[in-house]
């Protein structure tokens, strides 16, 4: 009888899904079937797709470009190339649905990673499940299949073993260094391990200094043991293509001021931009908290507190690792004015949690999480679900134009349809311009602006590259300057791009053969042609 109850016990255990398993559960269903085509707004995730390809084709990573046209290739850091290979991979065997699945997974892994750091303080299960909510909508306009996601996830293993250290005496520092030597080649977030570790290093040294005497001797162990890992860390950092080279490539990247200020990405949060309220709150909501709290930061966590507000105002790319650093300290904040309450309704409020904490406790394994997986995965074989990438938003049928018509000569294309061209129709185009503006460099960025505005000298650009031909997004400036131009022939026309050649004998056979292009209505009355 006791046996028998033990096992229903266990299979109780495993068959009610815990909080975290249910944050798993829905958001890798939402992800991927609610907002899957979504994670390929961005064009990049075709490039990353060829360049790992080629890696796995010829078992060298690239040091020079083969992507754009440009002569002599430039030189390219491929710091994410283990991540490209994950993606040419998957490619291989499941196309973009399979890349759009993993990609899915890793986000839904992230946040219920996130959810059960923050239940680690053993606080109030409500406040861990509301401010982890706060911090997906605030991270959820950066949630495409990019190496960048990888950088989130390994950040918050990062932090949890950090935390873990320094306030519970949990070492397992010794897996930072295996960490490190994954993240160096996934992406170039990596640097954000190094902030975090270097953060609590200085901390725990003041701390020793300068802190209570009762924890200075505690605080004396844990920065002599953070530098041993340190240094570990920095020898597995060395361990990638580029030697030493890969640790000065972010620096490079940010202080490009011209890069920095004309890259959507990394410009400052928009506050008029409705995507932006979920991180405003959050900011609000860690201003509050700060504010009601009888207890002040310590000097670590003022220090990530600081550092990383400062990084997400600098550059919207930032907030989600400002959400992922603010949250477990915002946590405990919550935590604390809850405990010291003596509100009725808050106190009701502290009963259903323990309610809610004691069942959460007594659930057992990752069943709920691997068989949702599974079920998904074979749903989508046996229905044939497919995600591409979007034809309202990619030049998805003027690149098959492309493929058909095998246009002659050198292009000037948007940077985002740069990144398609390169995904659909490389080697047999070679573009201008994509999403590797770092690779690019402020000069081209420069020439690129300078022609897409139609500025004073953009023709000189062209010849300088010898550019006869044009595919760009049809509402855009240069293509309604191209419409008025009697040396400009448009021989394609959508509603998303447009493709124009110059009146060259060279492009006569495809100007015959397409004398009526007609551009699409909004761009007839954008232009008032």
């Amino acid at each position: 009888m006791k046996n028998d109850t033990l096992l229903r016990a266990k299979v109780g255990q495993l068959l009610v899904p815990s909080f975290g398993d249910a944050i798993f559960v829905i958001f890798f269903f939402g992800v991927t079937y609610v907002f899957g085509q979504k994670l390929l707004g961005d064009g990049d995730t075709g490039y990353h797709i060829r360049a790992g390809e080629y890696i796995i084709n010829t078992l060298a990573i690239p040091r020079y470009d083969m992507f754009s046209f440009i002569a002599p290739p430039l030189p390219w850091t491929a710091h994410e190339w283990l991540t490209e290979v994950i993606m040419a991979a998957l490619h291989a065997q499941f196309g973009l649905t399979g890349v759009v699945f993993f990609y899915a997974g890793l986000i839904a892994l992230l946040y219920s990673l996130l959810f059960r750091m923050l239940r680690r303080s053993d606080g109030f299960i409500l406040i861990a499940m509301m401010i982890t909510l706060l911090a997906v909508l605030s991270s959820v306009m950066h949630w495409l299949a990019r190496p960048h996601i990888f950088s989130l996830l390994l950040l918050v293993v990062w932090y949890d073993l950090l935390d873990s250290y320094h306030y519970r005496g949990v070492d397992r520092l010794y897996l930072l260094p295996l960490l490190m030597l994954l993240w160096v080649n996934l992406h170039g977030g990596f640097i954000s391990g190094f902030i975090l570790l270097g953060i609590y290093l200085v901390g725990n040294l003041i701390l020793s200094r300068f802190g209570a005497p009762e924890e200075r001797e505690a605080a004396r162990r844990r920065w002599r043991r953070l530098l041993s890992i340190t240094f570990f860390c920095l020898a597995a950092s060395l361990v990638n293509p580029f030697g030493y080279h890969i640790l000065l490539f972010p620096f490079k990247l940010v202080s490009d001021s011209y890069l920095m200020d004309n890259t959507e990405e990394f410009m400052s949060p928009n506050f008029h931009d409705s995507t932006i309220v979920p991180f405003k709150l959050l900011l609000l909501m860690v201003l509050a908290l700060l504010a009601a709290s009888r207890q002040r930061l310590n000097i670590i966590e003022l220090a990530l507190m600081l550092f990383f507000v400062n990084m997400a105002l600098f550059s919207v790319r930032y907030i989600p690792l400002f959400a992922i650093i603010a949250v477990p300290i915002s946590t405990r904040l919550a935590n604390r004015l809850l405990s010291e309450s003596k509100n009725r309704g808050l106190c009701w409020l502290k009963r259903k949690d323990a309610g809610y904490a004691e069942i959460d406790a007594q659930t057992r394994g990752f069943l709920w999480p691997v068989s949702i997986i599974v079920a998904m995965v074979l749903f989508s074989a046996y229905r044939g679900v497919t995600i591409r990438f979007d034809e309202k938003l990619k030049p998805v049928a003027a690149v098959e134009f492309l493929k058909k018509e095998r246009i002659p000569g050198n292009m000037f294309d948007n940077d985002e349809f740069g990144d398609y061209i390169i995904y659909a129709a490389w080697p047999r185009y070679r573009v201008f311009i994509d999403g590797r503006l770092d690779m690019y460099g402020a000069e081209r960025v420069k020439e690129y602006i300078k022609i897409r505005n139609t500025e004073a000298g953009w023709e000189s650009v062209m010849k300088k590259y010898d550019m006869n031909w044009v595919i760009f997004d049809a509402p855009s400036p240069l293509c309604r300057y191209l419409l008025g131009r009697s040396d400009w022939r448009l021989i394609y026309a959508d509603k998303v791009a447009n493709i124009f050649v110059r009146d060259l004998p060279i492009y006569q056979p495809l100007i015959r053969k397409y004398p009526a292009v007609k551009p699409v209505p909004h761009l007839t009355a954008a232009t008032g042609a």
